[in-house]
C-alpha cells in the first residue's frame, strides 16, 4: 500500500472550505477523489458501516456537512441529493460477529474496504476519516476530523450514517425490546436496561463489555 502525503496538507489554516483537501488532490494530477467514512463504531449492537462517495471535479454544496451536525430529516434529504449527484457510491457492512472476531479497528477497515471496493467508477485517491489509512492499493491520505474538513468525507458520513440507521431501525422490528428505533444499538441506559433484562441477542457485539450495568451511568469497553 502506498501512503501518500500532500505537503500542502500541512499549511492549511483551520477552517478552511470543505472542497480544499479535495482542490489540493485534483491540482496534483488526481482526477477520481473518493471520501470515505463510517458509521457505528461505538454502538453495543449492530454492524459498523462505511461509505466511500465520488463528487465530480469542483462539486459543491454549502449544506453538506459532518453528519454528526445534522438532524435526522437533513441527513436523510441529504442522502438523496449525494446518490443523484455524485459519480459513484460504494458501501461496506460489517456485522457484529466479524467485529468481536477481528476487534473494532480492524472491522471498520474492512467495512470502508469493502466500500471503495464497491464503488462502481474506480478512484485514484481516497480521503480517508480518522487516523489511519486503509488496507488498499489506491493512494490516499487520512485526515483527522475529516467528516468536518473534506466535503467527500463529509457525504461519506451521511450515507453511512442514514444506511446503518436504516439497518437499526429493521433489527427493531425483530428486536422490538431493545428499542433499536430510538437508540440505533448505542448504550443508553434503556438499552442496557433491556440487556441486563433479555440478555443480549445475535446482533450484540459481545467484545463491548457493558460495566457497572446496575447503576445509572455506565461504561464501556471495547477492544481496541
Amino acid at each position: 500500500m502506498r501512503r501518500i502525503i500532500i505537503g500542502s496538507y500541512r499549511l492549511l489554516p483551520e477552517g478552511a472550505p470543505l472542497d480544499t483537501f479535495e482542490k489540493i488532490a485534483y491540482q496534483e494530477g488526481y482526477q477520481l477523489i473518493a471520501g470515505v467514512d463510517e458509521a457505528g463504531r461505538g454502538p453495543l449492537a449492530g454492524p459498523v458501516v462505511a461509505a466511500a462517495v465520488i463528487f465530480p471535479p469542483d462539486y459543491v454544496n454549502a449544506e453538506i456537512n459532518d453528519s454528526k451536525q445534522l438532524s435526522a430529516r437533513k441527513r436523510e434529504e441529504l442522502y438523496e441529493i449525494i446518490k443523484s449527484e455524485s459519480v459513484a457510491i460504494g458501501m461496506g457492512v460489517v456485522d457484529a460477529d466479524i467485529i468481536d472476531r477481528l476487534n473494532i479497528l480492524r472491522a471498520t477497515h474492512q467495512a470502508m474496504r469493502e466500500a471503495v471496493l464497491e464503488l462502481s467508477t474506480s478512484p485514484d485517491f481516497l480521503l480517508i476519516d480518522g487516523l489511519h489509512c486503509i488496507p488498499i492499493l489506491t493512494p490516499q491520505k487520512s485526515l483527522v476530523k475529516g467528516d468536518s474538513r473534506s466535503i467527500s468525507i463529509a457525504a461519506a458520513s451521511i450515507i453511512a450514517k442514514v444506511s446503518r440507521d436504516r439497518i437499526m431501525e429493521m433489527y427493531h422490528r425483530q428486536y422490538p425490546q431493545y428499542n433499536f428505533r430510538q437508540n440505533k444499538g448505542y448504550g443508553t441506559k434503556e438499552h442496557c436496561r433491556a440487556i441486563k433484562q433479555f440478555g443480549m441477542c445475535k446482533i450484540h457485539r459481545k467484545s463491548f463489555h457493558i460495566k457497572n450495568l446496575n447503576q445509572t451511568t455506565f461504561e464501556f469497553t471495547n477492544l481496541k
